[in-house]
């Protein structure tokens, strides 16, 4: 008898959970807003456009773009909606290091967030202009070095990821380089191309064309592996930076309270549009890889690892947010 019961109890748990991540049989119901935290044209703002053509849940797609504040803005926009599935999120690196650089955060990142799915990955590169003496990594080194302080950096703004990129550079590089803040990195290109900045970390999808009509010169990449778009292109690591990685990515979520059903929907939705051949290339020309662990879980796991490890980072190398 008890073990008839045991058995009852644990048939009644599956049939309760399985029910639970079925998805609500009039979902979606209406139009699904995409919330961006970036400017058009950004790479989370590309990356969301072409989700957004490839969704097939029946109902249009709007992306929102809303830029500013370490992605706050975004994110709060998400955390404070209704949880019914119809507002999703891209999120990425900023949300994992808006808690350690923004005095009072409108949101909770771990209780006010709901992970769907990681959908890819991708990383900085460390550009100079292509007439710049700073040749090579070896180059950059030796000058800041020898002369503290008069080397500076272009950002697309305190606390994205170039600037993180930067400043870990500086710390595991021991040099005295200055950071200049930009509105966008492509304004921040734009300033060393025209000689008022040394070097740049920017995102590969926006300098990589640059790279290839010869305007900049591209010195090594932040992530943990060399980019699939520049093969040949050595890490910093390589370079020799001891300890020195900077690896990006891009999810989606939704707010706390979603239906676990409409979560596990949308994650498979999404896994199955960034593993298509077609979406698959268009990311790639962009510097984006779906080359991540799919689902809820496993993004979960990625954000409780990235918050702690920036908690760490910041503190250790004395970022700020201003």
């Amino acid at each position: 008898m008890r073990i008839g019961f045991v058995s009852w109890m644990v048939g009644a748990m599956l049939a309760c959970t399985m029910s639970a991540a079925r998805p609500a049989a009039d979902y979606p119901s209406q139009t699904i807003r995409l919330i961006v935290p970036g400017a058009a044209g950004s790479p989370p703002d590309a990356l969301a456009r072409i989700i957004s053509e490839s969704l097939s849940l029946g109902q249009p797609v709007i992306v929102d773009d809303r830029p500013g504040a370490i992605g706050t803005l975004a994110y709060g926009a998400v955390a404070k909606a209704t949880p019914d599935g119809h507002t999703l999120g891209i999120i990425g690196l900023p949300l994992a290091v808006a808690p350690s650089l923004v005095p009072k955060m409108p949101y909770d990142t771990v209780r006010d967030l709901a992970p769907v799915t990681q959908l890819v990955w991708t990383a900085n590169v460390l550009v100079v202009r292509a007439s710049s003496p700073l040749a090579s990594m070896t180059d950059l080194l030796a000058l800041a070095k020898t002369k503290p302080g008069s080397l500076s950096y272009a950002s697309a703004g305190s606390g994205t990821p170039s600037h993180l990129a930067g400043e870990l550079f500086k710390h595991r590089a021991g040099i005295d380089v200055q950071h200049v803040p930009y509105k966008g990195i492509p304004a921040g290109l734009v300033a060393l191309m025209g000689g008022q900045i040394d070097f740049a970390f920017s995102g590969v999808a926006t300098a990589l064309p640059l790279i290839q009509s010869g305007q900049l010169r591209a010195l090594g990449s932040a992530g943990t592996h060399r980019l699939p778009a520049l093969p040949g292109l050595p890490t910093i690591a390589e370079l020799g930076i001891a300890g020195y990685q900077l690896n990006e990515w891009y999810g989606v979520a939704v707010p706390a309270g979603t239906p676990p059903g409409v979560v596990a929907q949308l994650a498979r939705e999404l896994a199955r549009i960034v593993a298509e051949p077609q979406v698959k290339a268009r990311l790639e020309q962009l510097g984006l890889y779906p080359d991540v662990q799919f689902g809820p879980d496993a993004l979960a796991g990625l954000i409780r690892s990235e918050l702690l490890r920036w908690r760490q980072t910041v503190r250790e190398v004395g970022i700020r947010g201003e």
